[in-house]
């Protein structure tokens, strides 16, 4: 409950919305190709990959902080429940505390005298600071949510990068962005328990379905 290093940034079920996110973006630039002449000159795709690129780094730069901003709310959270616990007025004012922070099944479950000797432990423990920091890890979290972000919607740019003819590239753009977001799917599924493939092949759709609206609004 004291202060301590926030939790894994590489959760699957909170970064499969980046994946998505930045794979629309990719492909809204992507496909502005196809819809443009049909004989796309490497100026065009220079410009298209410039722009790909830039707009996934600036939202992994956006990722990273917005994370940055989360690690002292959630450390706020845990500092605000152990002032409560330390200034309950008796010991089971102090055991309500604890069973507020377990799930409502868990909570259902134990009884005083299995959180009497956790509080007691509790009451052990060495005070935590006033108010929440970021600590190596917060930032070395931010790092990796970036590098997250960049890294997992860089695939589908590289044919362009690679090969010359702009049609083809596209084939093998697309097929690589269909790959990534059924991935993507597969994983939010197995960690939801959902059908990791029903889940995949929805994936697919949806993204395939928000690209289309992104595009069809001009973005």
């Amino acid at each position: 409950m004291p202060e301590q290093s926030s939790k894994r940034f590489l959760e699957t079920s909170e970064r499969v919305s980046e994946v998505l996110f930045g794979l629309i973006m990719v492909l809204t630039f992507t496909g502005s190709l196809s819809v443009s002449e049909a004989q796309a000159d490497r100026s065009e795709v220079r410009t298209m990959l410039i722009g790909a690129l830039g707009c996934n780094i600036a939202w992994g730069v956006i990722d990273g902080i917005l994370y940055l901003m989360g690690c002292p709310a959630e450390k706020g959270n845990r500092l605000r429940a152990w002032r409560a616990f330390k200034k309950a007025s008796a010991p089971e004012a102090a055991q309500q505390v604890l069973v507020e922070l377990l799930p409502p099944k868990m909570a259902e479950l134990v009884s005083a005298g299995d959180l009497e000797p956790v509080r007691k432990k509790l009451l052990l423990l060495p005070e935590p600071p006033r108010r929440p920091s970021l600590g190596k890890d917060e930032w070395l979290g931010a790092v990796g949510v970036f590098f997250w972000v960049f890294i997992t919607t860089f695939p589908v740019a590289i044919p362009f990068i690679f090969m010359h003819d702009v049609h083809q590239a596209m084939r093998v753009s697309n097929g690589i962005a269909i790959a990534l977001l059924f991935v993507t799917g597969y994983s939010f599924g197995r960690c939801s328990e959902y059908h990791p493939w029903l889940t995949g092949i929805a994936m697919v759709l949806l993204g395939s379905a928000l690209v289309g609206l992104t595009m069809a609004l001009g973005g």
